[in-house]
């Protein structure tokens, strides 16, 4: 509430100021505010943002702008001024300068990479050349370097020297005359050893590096698994290329969050703020998984087509058919996502499905006995309740979808959970396996199993 009250305070200060076109009060207004509150400025006032952005201070502007939105930063540079776009590409690390370029068409990127220095331009083009998705898209060179001849006293002297146009002076890293990785040094090591200490006598050699092809996503298990701050990126040689720091690999993380909750959801990927997609790009992004998914559901009314005359003798069985299938469908995309989830956080792998197969034999056997136990009292209140009339043998008509129940939750959980390891194995995206798809797949064989179940109870009777 606290902060919510304050940031109102805020907005009504600037409106204030707005109104008084007091453009020096403005300027040290937003430069005495945190980066954090001037975001949410932008946000509320779209019609200002790029003159909040001119107002700040360079150092303070490229940090609010790297924490905006992508759709934001492209409306900001367009509206300002050329020589201001060009300070403030200038200014940003290269790391995030790389980032926003990769989300604009080749020929605004060009126009802009001219306007840089000549030494960010080459930092530019460097990363810029390393694949997409790849850490070295996302490295910084910018980071405190020592050798391992030096003392303590010559590090920190170094600090001094070049650590305030560094990312992070958190991790001070290692090399050899060649520029080859040798270790990384915390900086709390440095700080606590005596002054005439060398390096090498700090030095454990237990470090962990990146390679600049790495996919930004297994650099990002990288980062969880080793509790880092940063990392360093090297190439075939070990030479220190650069690093990837702790902020770079949560925004990785978010997207490849979002990209896997769209494509569960049964879409591609969307790779743009959804606002920012036409409407060509958006269906052409749903089209695809909409076509698979009718298709497969096509196989549903084939096999429903099969069962026609059990359905004709015995009509009350259709009565039971989307209940059939909802719950299937359901248990199976329950265990899909679960088994995506754990995959992504790293919990199992390909080599635990065996487990899997056990835990969701025995789950779906008891989620399949729990929803066949409520068919079969459904049944069984309606028909001594008077409430619907499922004929002399609806003792038999609830045990086929007790059972039946029981049969599909089981399948559907097995095939929820397999196929997700399945498409890894494949060395596919597991996400694929997503929720609708799934539902489809169990939609299908929930038809054969329940008409399957009821020709064992009701042959010779109804059948």
């Amino acid at each position: 509430m606290s902060t919510d009250l304050q940031q109102i305070s805020i907005q009504q200060q600037f409106e204030e100021l707005i109104v008084a076109d007091d453009k020096l009060m403005i300027q040290e207004f937003l430069n005495d505010q945190n980066i954090s509150d001037v975001a949410e400025l932008i946000d509320e006032n779209e019609e200002y943002e790029s003159q909040i952005i001119a107002h700040l201070s360079i150092h303070r502007a490229a940090g609010v702008f790297k924490i905006m939105e992508t759709n934001t930063q492209k409306r900001i540079i367009k509206d300002l001024p050329a020589f201001k776009a060009t300070e403030l590409l200038n200014e940003l690390p290269a790391d995030d300068r790389v980032a926003f370029l990769e989300e604009l068409p080749t020929s605004i990127v060009r126009d802009l990479i001219k306007r840089l220095d000549p030494e960010e331009r080459k930092v530019t083009l460097e990363l810029l050349g390393y694949p997409e998705n790849s850490v070295g898209r996302l490295m910084t060179p910018d980071y405190v370097y020592v050798y391992e001849e030096n003392s303590v006293t010559e590090v920190l002297d170094t600090i001094r020297r070049v650590a305030k146009n560094t990312e992070t002076i958190d991790v001070i890293y290692v090399i050899n005359d060649k520029g080859e990785l040798l270790d990384d040094i915390r900086i709390r090591d440095i700080i606590l050893a005596a002054p005439e200490t060398r390096v090498n006598e700090i030095m454990d050699g237990r470090y962990i590096a990146l390679h600049a092809n790495d996919d930004q996503e297994n650099a990002s298990k990288i980062f969880k698994m080793n509790n880092r701050v940063a990392l360093p990126v090297t190439d075939d040689n070990d030479i220190l290329l650069g690093i990837v720091t702790i902020d770079d690999i949560l925004w990785v993380a978010e997207e490849e969050f979002s990209e896997d909750i769209q494509k569960i959801g049964g879409t591609e990927a969307l790779n743009a703020p959804y606002l920012d997609i036409s409407i060509v790009k958006l269906v052409k992004k749903r089209a695809g998984w909409l076509v698979i998914l009718f298709l497969s559901e096509m196989l549903t009314a084939t096999a429903m087509q099969f069962f026609q005359k059990e359905i004709e003798a015995a009509t009350v069985l259709a009565l039971f058919i989307p209940l059939i299938m909802s719950s299937g469908g359901n248990s199976g995309s329950q265990a899909s996502t679960l088994i995506i989830q754990a995959m992504a956080l790293g919990e199992l792998t390909v080599a635990d499905w065996w487990r899997v197969m056990r835990r969701e034999i025995l789950s779906g056997l008891i989620l399949g006995l729990i929803l066949g136990s409520i068919g079969f009292l459904r049944i069984f209140i309606w028909q001594n309740f008077h409430i619907f009339d499922y004929g002399i043998y609806w003792k038999l008509v609830a045990s086929t979808i007790f059972f039946s129940l029981i049969g599909i939750v089981l399948w559907g959980s097995l095939m929820g959970s397999m196929l997700p390891l399945i498409l890894k194995k494949l060395k596919l995206d597991p996400a694929a396996s997503s929720a609708p798809f799934v539902a489809t797949l169990v939609d299908v064989t929930g038809i054969v199993i329940y008409f399957s179940v009821a020709y064992i109870f009701l042959k010779g009777i109804l059948l």
